[in-house]
């Protein structure tokens, strides 16, 4: 039998993407059809820790804990037979990370680091989109980010039950201006769906997966990883810290594209807001959540270190992609 949703699909849930390889292909017709076993653990050990395949299998696995896809029963979230295969390829997808990103470095280097704004922009998305992007990069840079941007502070509330004291106290204080502050139409989500509105671009959650390359999953599949499991909230930490410390210098930059290109009222608002917001959240998040955690549980400071560290990582990765197609003068979108 093949399975149906139930009634209480969440609004604004998506059907399934295409598959991209024998792992998101064998998910896939598992998600279709409960008698249709996961695909061999195998393909997952050796599966390219950073490709298209696996990072579309890993999503969609997560998107499971999100709003899930409007063709997949409810009640696949936690269904024990998938959790091998979503083990299985964090596992290839963390060992990854752990030999490219060095270790055992302290807070204070890693948060250290993010506080001086490079005088190179040569690989800067935001510095390049400020003085020379073109509408149709902003365009695509807004549509491939709207994976993030329309579950914009979702991941990182997992961690809120796992704190305690000061870290939990920041961490909610922050929390709740990402929500709006108790107003619906001033969640950063809608935000950024407004953004996405004046680029006349589809606002609908999960509308741009199918064009979205691994560089741009790997991204939001890691703060799923972190904010999902317990143990990596300290990574979750370092992720939120790097996150909030970067964006106010970038979102400047992105606000002055949007005006320049005139993008939009609410183009130019979403990043606006950012600048002020997220200076004021860069040192509750240093202060408070770090400052807290840290008092309360030392030995989460390598911990802290890496998820800050990998978020640039990877970040790094999703520019280079991006950088060099529309440099070349191509889509960045990925190409069937």
């Amino acid at each position: 039998m093949t399975a149906t949703t139930t009634d209480h699909t969440p609004a604004g849930s998506s059907s399934l993407p295409a598959a991209r390889g024998p792992l998101s292909a064998g998910l896939f017709a598992t998600l279709s059809s409960p008698q249709q076993a996961p695909p061999d653990l195998a393909g997952a050990a050796t599966a390219d820790p950073y490709g298209e395949d696996l990072h579309l299998a890993l999503y969609a696995l997560y998107e499971l804990h999100y709003r899930g896809f409007a063709d997949v029963a409810e009640d696949r979230e936690w269904d024990p037979a998938l959790m091998p295969l979503r083990r299985a390829l964090e596992d290839r997808f963390l060992d990854a990370l752990r030999a490219d990103v060095p270790a055992g470095r302290s807070v204070d280097d890693a948060i250290g680091e993010l506080l001086v704004e490079s005088t190179d922009h040569s690989d800067s998305v935001a510095h390049y989109l400020e003085h020379s992007g073109e509408l149709w990069q902003i365009r695509e840079y807004a549509a491939l980010r709207s994976l993030y941007h329309l579950k914009e502070a979702d991941p990182h509330a997992w961690v809120i039950p796992r704190l305690s004291g000061r870290a939990k106290a920041g961490m909610v204080a922050i929390e709740y201006d990402e929500f709006g502050a108790g107003r619906a139409e001033n969640i950063h989500a809608q935000l950024f769906a407004d953004l996405m509105t004046d680029l006349g671009l589809d606002t609908r959650y999960g509308h741009y997966l199918d064009v979205a390359p691994a560089p741009a999953l790997a991204v939001v599949n890691m703060m799923t990883l972190f904010g999902l499991h317990r143990a990596r909230r300290g990574a979750l930490v370092g992720h939120f810290a790097c996150v909030e410390v970067t964006s106010s210098p970038g979102s400047r930059r992105l606000a002055a594209a949007m005006r320049r290109t005139g993008a939009g009222p609410a183009a130019e608002r979403f990043y606006a807001e950012h600048v002020e917001a997220d200076a004021v959240h860069e040192q509750v998040v240093r202060r408070e959540v770090i400052g807290g955690l840290l008092a309360d549980e030392p030995h989460l400071e390598s911990d802290i270190a890496f998820g800050a560290d990998v978020t640039t990582y990877l970040e790094d990765r999703l520019s280079a992609h991006l950088l060099e197609a529309w440099r070349d003068g191509r889509s960045a979108f990925r190409q069937d």
